[in-house]
């Protein structure tokens, strides 16, 4: 499962000094790929060097880290458990897709209120799953710890330091650390989160070495798992152009961030700027799913 390929690609940009490239992290695996990829490389290795089995996790309808988990567990023989928002979605008669492949990929799935979710680090909460599964090993909602954090310093190669600026999506806010640490001074790290709220400053610092670094909250689009016509049309016409597929979470919303960016003159001429691909286009049929009930345009695949 662990490799390492480097595969910048660069992205014209018309009428402009600016240079743009994409790090397609999101072609390391077909499956576990971009940041889920680098956070799981050592927490997979240290869950399969202890006796804390099976790992258990948390996530969303559509979440990439539930997907990336059960196809990691499988792929190393660790047996995985996803402990996942919404009871409702335990009641009905067909899974969403990603829900689906990580059941085939052999995850135990519980499904749990959103009420009861938010507890998931409550120590009370967590003792009612030692109680029902046993000792498992815990990996957090996003995959965010200290070791996932040192698999994501290894996104950037020595190839990459010649660039002014590093740009990524933040979810949990694991990736972007990784970046951080790995960065040189004259390095600007740039996060575009798919959430609302500055409250990720704070669980960046938890992991992350230096201050070299900003969050651009302007891109969230009405916060996680929302989406606007706007932005289905950039993914869209972002593919046709540069055959480049986004996510609609994440990597979607951080290219129209550096997009408009440009275009309002917020980098100065001649930067070098370096996006990295966090993949996650396995939520891409979900989001369709839902972009379908609301007779919306769909993302094109």
């Amino acid at each position: 499962m662990f490799q390492d390929p480097i595969y910048n690609q660069k992205v014209n940009i018309p009428n402009s000094s600016i240079e743009l490239v994409i790090k397609r992290e999101d072609l390391i695996h077909p499956f576990v790929s971009g940041n889920k990829f680098r956070k799981l490389k050592y927490n997979i290795k240290q869950a399969k060097t202890t006796r804390l089995r099976p790992i258990l996790t948390f996530g969303g309808a559509f979440s990439n880290h539930i997907a990336a988990v059960a196809f990691a567990g499988k792929e190393h023989g660790v047996p995985t458990i996803g402990i996942i928002r919404g009871e409702e979605l335990g009641l009905k008669k067909h899974l969403n897709p990603t829900l689906q492949f990580a059941k085939l990929n052999g995850m135990q799935l519980k499904f749990v209120s959103r009420d009861d979710y938010k507890k998931k680090t409550h120590s009370e909460f967590l003792s009612l799953l030692k109680d029902e599964f046993g000792a498992f090993y815990m990996l957090p909602e996003g995959g965010t710890n200290n070791l996932a954090v040192k698999g994501c310093e290894e996104i950037l190669q020595p190839i990459d330091y010649t660039y002014n600026y590093v740009c990524c999506a933040v979810g949990t806010g694991g990736t972007i650390a990784g970046l951080i640490n790995a960065s040189k001074e004259h390095q600007k790290i740039l996060g575009f989160p798919a959430l609302k709220g500055d409250f990720l400053q704070e669980d960046i610092r938890k992991f992350a070495n230096r201050d070299n670094w900003k969050l651009i909250t302007d891109y969230h689009f009405g916060g996680y798992g929302k989406i606007k016509p706007e932005l289905i049309s950039f993914i869209n016409t972002f593919k046709k152009n540069h055959n480049i597929p986004l996510d609609p979470i994440y990597t979607g919303k951080m290219l129209f961030g550096i997009f408009d960016r440009i275009a309002n003159g917020y980098f100065p001429e001649n930067s070098k700027i370096l996006a990295i691909h966090t993949g996650g286009l396995q939520g891409i049929a979900g989001m369709n799913e839902m972009l379908k009930r609301k007779k919306s345009p769909l993302i094109e695949v």
